[in-house]
């Protein structure tokens, strides 16, 4: 089996962009710290030296990371698929929960790109994991902290 990570397109353009970013700006940023830190003297009380150093570290380890998740990547295009009218990765999916009438239309995208404030739920939360492999008019339950809530799936796009 391949342990490689699904992501959509728009999720490892913004991984590339945020590697370039550590690369190009704050990596010469930090380098440009520790120079100016070494020229005040004393390296082992200097606060400044000892801070940049830190900063430099966690800034090549997160660059570390990302360049092993973009090795790791595979794009899952969802409007590349025959939409058959289930729930997969990538798809949008809108749901009513049954107990309060209301609505909400969520994507299902990669843990690195999830974010609930903008409706992009990973494909690895309880939520995904109800809805995946559902169709339209299924009812999907859902485990949550205060019980389980059932939801209708309303519709299904991959855009």
């Amino acid at each position: 089996m391949h342990n490689y990570i699904p992501m959509t397109s728009l999720g490892v353009e913004k991984l590339r962009k945020k590697l370039e970013i550590l690369k190009k700006v704050k990596r010469p940023k930090i380098i440009a710290s520790i120079i100016e830190a070494r020229q005040h003297g004393d390296l082992k009380e200097n606060a400044e030296y000892h801070a940049a150093k830190e900063e430099q570290s966690f800034c090549e380890g997160k660059i570390k990371e990302i360049e092993l998740k973009l090795s790791k990547i595979r794009v899952i295009d969802v409007t590349l698929i025959k939409n058959c009218g289930t729930v997969i990765f990538g798809s949008t999916v809108t749901i009513c929960n049954l107990d309060t009438n209301k609505s909400v239309t969520y994507r299902i995208v990669g843990d690195d790109e999830s974010d609930f404030k903008l409706n992009l739920i990973s494909i690895n939360s309880p939520m995904s994991r109800g809805l995946i492999g559902k169709k339209i008019g299924n009812i999907a339950v859902i485990k949550t902290p205060s019980g389980d809530v059932k939801y209708k799936i309303l519709n299904i796009e991959y855009k």
